[in-house]
């Protein structure tokens, strides 16, 4: 499924299940929360905080898409097409980024 097919699918689960989109700050809001249980996740999983038995069965994937979803309400009720955004952030990211990476002694190894 492409962007464009992501944004269909959650507003049409929106328009079955979720009665209506909440407004753009609570969704702000919820994303906040979303990630920042993304990176409890990682500070505890991967970094050296010691993981809580309650966080151990946490899935890392789920939390993800959480972000993703609530992230492509906040594109739908916005108006933003997230096909077209992405495609272009992928072509600055490439066109600005490719020399700059490959020159960074610190990602060598």
């Amino acid at each position: 499924m492409d962007l464009k097919g992501v944004q269909q699918a959650v507003d049409t689960w929106i328009q079955n299940h979720g009665v209506r989109y909440f407004n753009e700050l609570t969704n702000m809001a919820q994303l906040t929360e979303e990630v920042g249980e993304v990176a409890r996740i990682i500070a505890r999983r991967y970094g050296e905080q010691s993981e809580k038995e309650s966080d151990k069965n946490k899935d890392l994937g789920e939390e993800l898409a959480d972000v993703i979803f609530v992230a492509v309400c906040l594109a739908n009720q916005t108006g933003v097409d997230l096909q077209q955004a992405f495609e272009k952030k992928i072509a600055v990211k490439t066109q600005r980024d490719h020399e700059r990476h490959h020159n960074n002694p610190k990602l060598k190894s």
